[in-house]
Parts: structure tokens; C-alpha cells; sequence
């Protein structure tokens, strides 16, 4: 293919190649917050890393036209994931003046829906954050999901079989924590890798050529169709 065949490919992972790849797992130090002194410690750590990776949760409502507050704010370092219990300590000035502040990086995914909630529980201005979704258009990949973008950078799959639990449950389970911490440091592992220029989107196995894509969109409408 020349160059502007390239220039035309976009990189994108199928449903089947996805469900395909090993599970990927939590491999840093999890923390739940749901005190002011589990809160104030957590604050301090979060204030001394250079970069935070961010994600919320939110109890699933399966009843039409309700929704409920989010429940979970996850902030990651490189090392260890907080997760703050909102629904339990409300949202406090200390962890909204993290998400404020622009001169904190914070990565995330999909960002304006998490902000669009929060906003709902209290007004907030945040800065500082990059979202992945758009980041990731220079190294063409299409895909918008964190799972799909997991997968092609590093070949394996993160689990969706906790994302409609109850997050508000008195206690949350090992898998619940494991879960909810992978997603926020998965923002920090994408960004670091595409960002120290580790990806080379022409040695992609999901790069799809123009006339491929078309196949690929066309296959990926019909997933979506009711069966």
C-alpha cells in the first residue's frame, strides 16, 4: 500500500478479536475512601503524582426515565487507585479542587458524560484533563471504547462483567474494586504509551485499509441490529 492508501486506514478492533484476548488485570494497590481521614490521605497522594487517571461509576437503574448519582470516583496514580465512595462522603471541596486544577494532569475517557453527572451532585469546572477518545485519533485508531483501545495497544481485554453492578453496596467485592480501579490506571497506561511514541500504528494487526473499513463499518452496523 503507498502512502496515501495509509493516510486514508484507521485502526479498529472487532467485537470477535476483542472477546479473542486475554483478560487484562489490576496490578497496582486499591484503596477505598469512604472517610474523611481515608479521604484527606488519599488527597495528599493524589497531589504529588505528575499524571491521574480518572473514571466514575454509577449504580445502574433499571427502571425507564430514572438514573441515579454517581456513586464512585476513581482516581489513579501509575501505582495505586482511590476509590472515593461519593454516594457515602459526598463530594468533597478537597477532591474537586484535584479536578479543577490545571496543572494536574488527568486522563480519562469519554470525560464530558462523567462532568455532564457530577455536575448534577454539585457545580464543578474541571481542568486539566485529556480525553483519551480524541487523543487517540492521531495514532489512527477509531475506536472509542476503553476496551477497544486497551485491546489494540496491548493486546488484551478488559472485563465488562462488573460495569452494572449495585455501586452502592454496603461493601464493594474484590471484583467490584478490581474493576472499577483497572479503568482509571488503563487511562494512565494508554496515555503513557502512545504519548512516549511506543505505538506505531502502521505495525497495527487491527489497521484497516479504506476499501476494509467499509467491509468493517458495514459489519459492525449489522452487530447492532435486534436480533
Amino acid at each position: 500500500m503507498n502512502n496515501s492508501d495509509f493516510s486514508k486506514a484507521v485502526i479498529s478492533i472487532s467485537k470477535q478479536q476483542l472477546a479473542t484476548l486475554p483478560a487484562a488485570q489490576f496490578d497496582g494497590q486499591i484503596f477505598v475512601v469512604e472517610t474523611e481521614e481515608q479521604l484527606s490521605d488519599a488527597i495528599s497522594c493524589l497531589r504529588k503524582s505528575d499524571i491521574i487517571g480518572f473514571d466514575t461509576e454509577t449504580r445502574p437503574s433499571f427502571r425507564k426515565g430514572m438514573q441515579n448519582h454517581v456513586s464512585l470516583v476513581q482516581l489513579s496514580t501509575r501505582e495505586v487507585c482511590f476509590l472515593f465512595r461519593i454516594n457515602l462522603t459526598g463530594l468533597a471541596k478537597s477532591l474537586i479542587d484535584i479536578l479543577e486544577n490545571p496543572e494536574i494532569l488527568k486522563i480519562g475517557l469519554s470525560t464530558h458524560d462523567d462532568f455532564h453527572n457530577l455536575n448534577k451532585i454539585t457545580s464543578l469546572a474541571p481542568q486539566g484533563f485529556v480525553d483519551l477518545q480524541t487523543y487517540v485519533k492521531q495514532f489512527k485508531i477509531a475506536d472509542n471504547s476503553l476496551s477497544r483501545i486497551y485491546g489494540i495497544i496491548f493486546g488484551k481485554r478488559i472485563s465488562k462483567g462488573q460495569r452494572l453492578t449495585n455501586w452502592e453496596a454496603e461493601t464493594l467485592t474484590p471484583s467490584q474494586q478490581g474493576y472499577a480501579a483497572l479503568d482509571a490506571m488503563a487511562c494512565i497506561k494508554i496515555y503513557d504509551y502512545l504519548s512516549a511514541g511506543r505505538f506505531n500504528p502502521k505495525s497495527s494487526p487491527y489497521l484497516i485499509y479504506p476499501e476494509d473499513h467499509q467491509q468493517s463499518s458495514e459489519q459492525m452496523s449489522s452487530e447492532q441490529l435486534p436480533s
